[in-house]
This record gives structure tokens, sequence and C-alpha cells, in this order.
């Protein structure tokens, strides 16, 4: 199978996008794929949500962009099976500013990722429409947005439509939405509802049948720097991803 390269997106912060990238990575990772994921993410949650200490790493993503550092000795193998990542931190942020002056500064993180060899590579991106993001889009096949199911969820889509269609008509023409997933999903509300319906008037068959459940357990994971496949396999959150990560597979056959 050809490496698939999925960027998750969405410029709004807080509505799951590294809980998505971590645990639908996992899943697959279990099912003997080999699966990167990379922390495109300054804030570096992805990173300490994996079990990282951010503040303790001797080269990041930010090294390897600016070819500081070899992708493969700043990838770690994470005790999972078949899981990998390349790590960040805040150090990052100032890539943002360097990157302007770059040559080609749009595909620098497409330059890291053409020699890597998985199944697949999940990009963690940033809550914002910058040059990490550009970059991020302009390396991926796929972008897989996740939306919270809540009021003014849909603010900003638009936007963020927008420059995806932006890069795919300048940077990537093979760049597609992979899919849209609700998140934070609590059934007991007729708004989560209602945000499901709106996103499939919207998307029609990109939005994914399975949808994520505001979950304690999954917000619990991150602390103890484990997926939630690890944290409790049984609950609702896990059943959810575990779901997704099957539906996801079967949308790239």
């Amino acid at each position: 199978m050809p490496k698939t390269v999925i960027a998750v997106l969405n410029q709004k912060g807080g509505v799951g996008k590294t809980t998505t990238t971590i645990n639908v990575a996992a899943y697959l990772a279990r099912a003997q794929k080999s699966v990167l994921i990379c922390d495109m993410d300054p804030q570096g949650n992805t990173t300490s949500g994996l079990g990282v200490d951010k503040n303790d790493l001797d080269a990041t993503l930010y090294d390897v962009l600016f070819s500081r550092a070899e992708a493969n000795k700043v990838i770690r193998k994470l005790d999972k099976q078949g899981l990998f990542l390349l790590p960040s931190n805040a150090q990052l942020a100032g890539a943002e500013v360097e990157l302007v002056n770059s040559d080609k500064r749009e595909f620098q993180l497409k330059r890291v990722l053409a020699d890597l060899d998985y199944d697949y590579i999940f990009i963690d991106c940033p809550p914002s429409l910058g040059l990490l993001t550009i970059n991020a889009l302009a390396a991926a096949d796929y972008v897989l947005i996740p939306v919270q199911a809540e009021y003014y969820a849909l603010e900003g889509l638009s936007q963020l439509l927008s420059v995806v269609q932006q890069v795919r008509k300048t940077l990537n023409t093979s760049l597609n939405i992979l899919g849209v997933v609700v998140t934070l999903y609590d059934s007991r509300t007729s708004l989560s509802e209602q945000v499901k319906k709106e996103l499939e008037k919207y998307f029609g068959e990109k939005v994914f049948t399975t949808v994520i459940p505001r979950n304690v357990k999954l917000a619990e994971a991150p602390s103890f720097g484990r997926t939630i496949m690890e944290h409790d396999k049984w609950s609702k959150g896990a059943r959810a991803y575990k779901a997704m990560a099957k539906e996801l597979e079967k949308r790239l056959i």
C-alpha cells in the first residue's frame, strides 16, 4: 500500500484535533500498519500526549525542517506497536518566521517526508492557517477535519476550505478532503445532532458515520501520556476511535 499522508486540520482550538490524530494513528498501528505522527503544532500537545517530555528533546521537527538534523535520527519509536513520532515543542513557533525567507518555503515539510517509509503519516496541524499549516497541506494527500458538535462549530470552516482550495490550485493538485469527523458529541443534547445534520447538509458523504463522544477517559488519557487504547480500551471514546480508524481505512481503499 502506498504511503498516505493525512493533515489533521481545524484552525479553531479545542476541537479534538490532537486527540483524533493520536488515537486514529494508534488504532491503525495496532492493525499492523506502520504509522508516523508528525507534530506540526508548536504547542507540542501531540508530543506530550504520547508520553514524550517536550522540554527534554535534543532535536525536534524544527531542526529537521531547516536541515539541522536528520528526520530518521529525530523520529522516536514509541512503545506502541508500529507507532512513531516526529516530536515538536515551542521552538517550532520560530519556524513560521524563519520560513518566510526560505527558498521553496511551502515545501520544507514535503521534502522532509519524501524519504520516509510508513503506511500512514499523520500531520497534527497548528490551530492557525499560517506557513506551518500551508507546509502540511503542501505535503499531504488528504485533509481530515475534526469539528466539535457545539455552537459556532461551522464558523471559520469556509475560510479553512478556501485555504485548502487555494493550496490545491497552486501548490498541491492532488490534495483532497478525506472527511469531516464530529467530535465532542453529546447524544443527550439536540445541539449535537443539529450540528451533525448541518455538516451533512454541507459536506454530504464526507462526514464520517462514526461520531466521537464527549468522554472523560478521552480527556484524561493525554495527561498520562497514553492513547485511549492504553488508558481505557473499553471506554466509549476508545470504541469510537477504533470504529473511526476502520472507516478511514475503508475510505482509502
